[in-house]
């Protein structure tokens, strides 16, 4: 697992992994309290069965389904400009870890210009943070979120069977 907060040790891991030749599949975030009360009710939900879902998957499942809509960015943004700017910054954030493919949308997005001088600089945690919480904001219950870890989930297989029969 890379972590996106420790540049050391994320060299550290990237060489271990290397030498094993194997990408780093699973990578650190962190997720603010709020949302992360949420996610853990989702996690111990009845509707989290067979088989049950751990924070890997269900924040990439929500940054999944907030970046299928093309107004992504604006929703993420909107978010940050107008909900999480009036949180108290030094809100308790939680260490968690999502999949590769669902970092790699939220790093593009963290690079973007929408979040270049003049506009204000947001970090990994605010960006996967607002994906939860949007995703809260549209299914208090969970539901999409768990049908869209299947969905990663499955393109995970999918990609790894790919790529073992090469």
């Amino acid at each position: 697992m890379l972590t996106a907060a420790l540049p050391r040790l994320q060299k550290s891991l990237k060489t271990d992994q290397m030498d094993n030749h194997q990408p780093p599949d699973v990578i650190e975030t962190r997720l603010w309290i709020e949302e992360h009360v949420w996610l853990y009710g989702v996690l111990k939900s009845d509707l989290n069965i067979g088989p049950i879902f751990r924070f890997p998957d269900l924040i990439s499942a929500c940054v999944s389904l907030i970046f299928s809509d093309p107004e992504a960015a604006r929703q993420i943004f909107g978010f940050l400009g107008t909900d999480l700017v009036a949180r108290s910054p030094n809100t308790p954030r939680r260490r968690e870890a999502m999949w590769r493919p669902q970092y790699d949308l939220l790093l593009e997005l963290q690079r973007s210009p929408a979040n270049r001088h003049p506009n204000p600089k947001f970090q990994l945690d605010h960006l996967t943070t607002a994906c939860v919480a949007l995703c809260r904001l549209s299914d208090e219950t969970g539901a999409l979120v768990l049908q869209q870890a299947r969905v990663n989930m499955a393109q995970r297989f999918r990609a790894e069977h790919v790529t073992q029969t090469r």
